[in-house]
């Protein structure tokens, strides 16, 4: 398992790193198996699992179920996980508490926590604590809303100017990583080179010290909808869409199962059912 050494070492040697979001325990052990160096458990799990139109109705409850189910699958990847909706924004104290929870009884490694100076005072608190703090800026997904929908940020100056500010006190306070979401490549590349912590790039270009993608849009299995920044690297939602449909044509037609899937009883034991034997 990497350690937060390992990332500041990677990102000093221009070694990429390579985060993916996970789930459940077969997704986490298929990621640990490939060699993701970061497994992200993602409250994107609201949309692409549990059927919402955002991240915002995911409960504490949730990412620490499915926490546990990762950290089953992938015992020796580090795992982060993040922090829903209204889990950190209140005060220092409520996010120390939830924190502790998703370590304790989740499992991960370190959480993540989304916004920029105004929740300095949090990750300060979770870092004091021994908590390991990813932060993430520009398009934050639970404060979506907020920013007028699901769109590019840090287009003007004075915006990318305060991403800036937001990621400098963001590691001020003790952040050792940063996801940096739908942002201009040039502001992407100006954050990097300004922080000695790694930055995690979704929709912000190559200049990032590493990359993250969602499961189901790496594998081609989530359809509602498929940003800019997304590429699909199979296309396992047709794939699994044709095998069930080609299992229950079989199955109307009779020909599934076949010998080769049905169990035998002994003839002489059989007759004894008949009372032949």
């Amino acid at each position: 398992m990497k350690t937060l050494n390992d990332f500041l070492r990677m990102k000093k040697d221009g070694e990429k790193i390579v985060m993916l979001t996970a789930y459940d325990y077969p997704s986490a052990r298929l990621a640990e198996e490939a060699g993701v160096d970061v497994i992200l458990v993602g409250d994107s799990l609201g949309m692409v699992v549990l059927g919402y139109d955002s991240t915002v109705p995911v409960t504490m409850a949730d990412m620490i179920h499915h926490t546990r189910a990762v950290r089953r699958g992938a015992g020796k990847t580090f795992v982060v996980t993040d922090m829903p909706f209204l889990s950190y924004q209140i005060s220092p104290a409520q996010a120390l508490e939830n924190a502790g929870r998703l370590v304790q009884e989740g499992g991960c490694e370190a959480v993540k926590v989304e916004g920029g100076e105004e929740i300095a005072d949090q990750v300060r608190a979770l870092t004091r604590a021994g908590i390991p703090v990813c932060a993430h800026v520009g398009l934050t997904p639970q404060s979506a809303t907020a920013l007028s929908g699901y769109k590019v940020q840090g287009r003007t100056a004075e915006a990318a100017n305060k991403l800036l500010r937001d990621a400098l006190a963001l590691e001020e306070a003790g952040a050792f990583m940063i996801v940096l979401e739908c942002i201009p490549v040039q502001v992407a590349q100006l954050v990097t080179g300004r922080l000695s912590i790694p930055t995690i790039g979704i929709g912000a270009g190559a200049a990032c010290d590493g990359q993250v993608l969602v499961w189901h849009d790496t594998l081609g299995m989530f359809d509602r909808f498929t940003p800019k920044f997304v590429k699909k690297f199979e296309t396992l939602g047709v794939k699994a869409k044709d095998a069930v449909g080609a299992y229950a044509r079989e199955v109307r037609e009779g020909t599934f199962p076949g010998p080769e899937h049905t169990f035998t009883m002994n003839e002489a034991e059989l007759k004894r059912i008949y009372g032949d034997g």
